[in-house]
């Protein structure tokens, strides 16, 4: 009850966020315009992979139950609508009837852009291409896809993802697309080794997607100093609560406070992924979250 209480009594205290678009570049007069909150669709996942909602119902729901008016898709739950013109012209009309924002596609499942060999890696980047075309289509700036470099050692494994990411890249390019890559496992978690791959891809539109909680035993803080330089979305990954309604294991005011060094105010997604509160109310808890380390970050600037 003391975590529906601080939910329910922060939404009320706090104002939804202002516009600022993915470079986010731009003067801070008001606190909202730190960053905008979107919404990590992984978020939903149980309710998705349930039954209890499609990927079409999703946007309206999130705009109703959460106030948050930015969608960052999985391509899982609408894994066969790719290529479906009429699919996802229907899917651009509700976001757009709603007043919504399509941000990004996160891509799964479609093989490693890292791969070993010459030919499961142009695979996967055949994979891949349909998904920048759907991100073109929906008005996304970004795909979200996984490292996954293969190789004898490390060294191997970062010039297998270079190869991979840079072929992918060069095709989204000609698409205006983001192609961003998550600290999601594996190497990818090692900040060090993922920022040099894409220091050395070396295209503007090949970035990062620095997540929160995804380091697994690699500092946060540090990861995050790292990949922040090549940021064009960051998730803001969230489990457990206290009583005062704080991450657990992520100081949010102190990761979103590198974040906003790196001169980033862009989106950042809620992404939910706890089971101690339903995923309606972890959602929630994560955005009023946002929303006070927003606030205390902005009025240590003034």
């Amino acid at each position: 009850m003391q975590r529906r209480h601080f939910i329910n009594t922060s939404f009320a205290a706090l104002t939804t966020a202002a516009f600022a678009d993915h470079h986010g570049k731009h003067p801070t007069a008001k606190a909202e315009d730190l960053f905008k909150i979107s919404l990590a669709q992984w978020s939903n996942h149980r309710a998705l992979k349930g039954g209890k909602m499609t990927n079409m119902d999703w946007p309206e729901y999130t705009k109703k139950t959460y106030d948050i008016l930015a969608l960052e898709y999985v391509n899982q739950f609408f894994k066969d609508k790719a290529k479906d013109k009429k699919y996802l012209g229907e899917l651009n009309k509700r976001v757009s009837d709603l007043g919504m924002t399509n941000v990004l596609i996160m891509v799964d499942g479609e093989g490693h852009i890292g791969a070993g060999s010459d030919q499961k890696r142009q695979k996967t980047i055949d994979n891949h291409k349909k998904w920048v075309d759907a991100a073109k289509r929906l008005g996304c700036h970004s795909i979200r896809v996984n490292s996954h470099g293969e190789g004898k050692d490390d060294a191997e494994k970062a010039v297998n993802c270079v190869k991979g990411l840079t072929a992918l890249s060069t095709f989204a390019r000609d698409h205006q697309i983001n192609v961003i890559v998550e600290n999601h496992g594996g190497l990818s978690s090692n900040g060090a080794w993922m920022s040099k791959v894409l220091k050395d891809v070396g295209l503007d539109n090949c970035g990062s997607l620095p997540d929160f909680g995804n380091f697994h035993g690699y500092d946060r803080y540090k990861g995050l100093k790292e990949l922040m330089p090549f940021a064009k979305g960051v998730s803001a990954k969230s489990h457990e609560f206290n009583d005062k309604g704080e991450e657990t294991k992520t100081d949010f005011t102190k990761a979103l406070g590198i974040v906003l060094d790196h001169g980033y105010h862009g989106w950042i997604g809620v992404e939910y992924e706890g089971r101690n509160l339903s995923e309606d109310d972890g959602i929630k808890a994560t955005k009023v979250l946002l929303e006070k380390s927003r606030a205390a970050l902005h009025a240590k600037k003034k």
